[in-house]
C-alpha cells in the first residue's frame, strides 16, 4: 500500500510521484498476467468442453490439438502449438476451481455445464491456496512450470512455498531443477531447510515483467522491442552491427534479437548473419559480463538449433561468435560448434575478422558508450541545480 505523502517540497513531490509510480505499474503487471492466465485457462476449459460435447469431435480424433493449433495459427491467436495446447488443458484440469473467481460476465463466455465451482485435486483443501491467491499470486509463467509436474503433492509443495517467497520464474525453475521437494522429503529438519531456501531466493519483482515472452506475445509487442537487456547492450550491438557489415568478408544481415523456440524456451540470439563466402549462418551474442560457462553453452544450443532447423542443403555449419566483456578484461571466443573439416576451419580463419580487432573495437566502443552516458548524468543533474 502507498503511504499517505503530504507534499510539503521538492523531495517529497519526488517521492509521492514514484510510489504512485511503483503502485499502478505493479498493478498494470498484476492485471495482465491474471487476464494471460485466464485466457489460457478459458482455452483448457473450452477444449475440455469440445472433447466432451463437440458435435463434429470424432472427425479430427488423436489429431484434435494438432488441427486446433493450425487453425489458430492461421488466425494469429499467439502461445498456441499443440504442447502449449495440451498445457492448457491440463491447467484448466489441474484447477477447475479458478471457475470461482470469474466475474459474472466472464462466467457467461463459459457453457452453462461449465459454470459450476470445480474441486482442485484429491487432496485435502489445506494444502491448497484459494484460487484467488493462485490466480493473484502466480503469473502464468509460474502456473505452467508447477502444471508440468505430475505429481499432486509436489505440485501442492511448490505452490506453496513459490508463494509464501515470492519466487521469481527463474527461482521456481531452479528450485524444481534443484530437487527441493525431494531434498525437502529427506530432511529432518524440513522448517530449516525452508529457512535456509527462502533466506537466498530470488523474489519477484512487483512491476510488469515485459520480458515474459507470454506477456508481450499477448499484448502483441514485437520481441526485438522488449527483450534487449541494457541500454548499453543496446548501444554496442548497433554499433557491432554496423562494425560487421563494414568489414566486407561476406557479412550480410539477418536478424537481430532473432527470437528461436527450443522445446518450450524461448531464446533470443543477438545477431544473426549469412556469409555469402563460407556458405553459413554466423549468429553473434553479446554479454555486458565476463565469461561464464553458462554462456558458451547458451551460444552452442542456438548453433545446434540453426544446424538443425535452419541449414540449407548447401550450406556449412553455423558459427557462434560469443562476446563476453566487462570494461577492461574482453574474452573473444569462437565456438566452432561441429566443424570439423580442416579445410572449412582454414577458410574461417581467413575470412572472419580477427579477435584482436573485435577486441579493439569492443573496447573503444564501450569507452564512448560510457562517455556519453556519463555526460548525459551530469548535464542532467547540473539541469536540476540551476532549475
Amino acid at each position: 500500500m502507498m503511504n499517505k505523502l503530504a507534499i510539503f517540497d521538492f523531495e517529497a513531490l519526488v517521492v509521492a510521484i514514484r510510489q504512485a509510480h511503483e503502485h499502478l505499474a505493479a498493478q498494470a503487471g498484476r492485471a495482465i498476467n491474471i487476464s494471460l492466465t485466464l485466457r489460457n485457462w478459458f482455452i483448457g476449459a473450452y477444449i475440455a468442453e469440445y472433447e466432451l460435447r463437440g458435435m463434429d469431435r470424432a472427425t479430427y480424433g488423436d489429431n484434435l490439438l494438432i488441427e486446433l493449433a493450425n487453425s489458430l495459427t492461421t488466425v494469429r491467436i499467439s502461445n498456441c502449438n499443440r504442447r502449449q495446447l495440451y498445457r492448457y488443458l491440463r491447467f484448466y484440469r489441474l484447477y477447475p476451481s479458478i471457475v470461482g473467481t470469474l466475474s459474472p460476465q466472464l462466467k457467461e463466455l463459459l457453457p452453462a455445464e461449465m459454470q459450476a465451482i470445480g474441486k482442485t485435486g484429491t487432496l485435502s483443501p489445506q494444502l491448497h491456496f484459494p484460487p484467488e491467491q493462485i490466480i493473484h499470486r502466480l503469473s502464468y509463467s509460474h502456473l505452467e512450470l508447477i502444471v508440468d509436474l505430475d505429481d499432486e503433492l509436489k505440485r501442492a509443495f511448490y505452490e506453496i512455498e513459490c508463494i509464501r517467497g515470492n519466487w521469481s520464474v527463474r527461482e521456481l525453475k531452479r528450485q524444481i531443477g534443484s530437487l527441493y521437494y525431494e531434498r525437502s522429503g529427506l530432511s529432518r529438519n524440513k522448517a530449516k531447510l525452508s529457512e535456509l531456501v527462502q533466506a537466498v531466493a530470488d523474489r519477484a519483482e512487483s512491476k510488469l515483467s515485459i520480458r515474459d515472452p507470454y506477456i508481450f506475445e499477448f499484448l502483441g509487442i514485437k520481441p526485438r522491442q522488449v527483450m534487449r537487456e541494457s541500454e548499453l547492450e543496446d548501444a554496442l550491438l548497433d554499433n557491432l552491427q554496423d562494425f560487421l557489415l563494414e568489414l566486407g568478408h561476406g557479412f550480410c544481415f539477418e536478424a537481430r534479437q532473432k527470437r528461436i523456440l527450443i522445446g518450450d524456451v524461448h531464446g533470443f540470439v543477438d545477431l544473426v548473419f549469412y556469409h555469402r563466402i563460407l556458405k553459413c549462418h554466423i549468429l553473434v551474442e553479446l554479454k555486458i559480463e565476463a565469461f561464464t560457462h553458462e554462456n558458451i553453452g547458451q551460444l552452442n544450443t542456438y548453433v545446434s538449433w540453426y544446424r538443425k532447423n535452419m541449414m540449407a542443403k548447401d550450406d556449412h555449419p553455423p558459427i557462434g561468435i560469443l562476446l563476453c566483456t566487462q570494461k577492461d578484461h574482453t574474452l573473444v571466443e569462437y565456438a566452432l560448434a561441429g566443424i570439423d573439416n580442416r579445410l572449412f576451419v582454414s577458410k574461417y580463419q581467413l575470412e572472419l575478422p580477427k579477435k584482436e580487432k573485435i577486441q579493439r573495437f569492443l573496447e573503444d566502443k564501450m569507452r564512448e558508450v560510457d562517455d556519453t552516458r556519463r555526460r548525459f548524468e551530469t548535464n542532467s543533474l547540473s539541469g536540476e541545480e540551476n532549475a
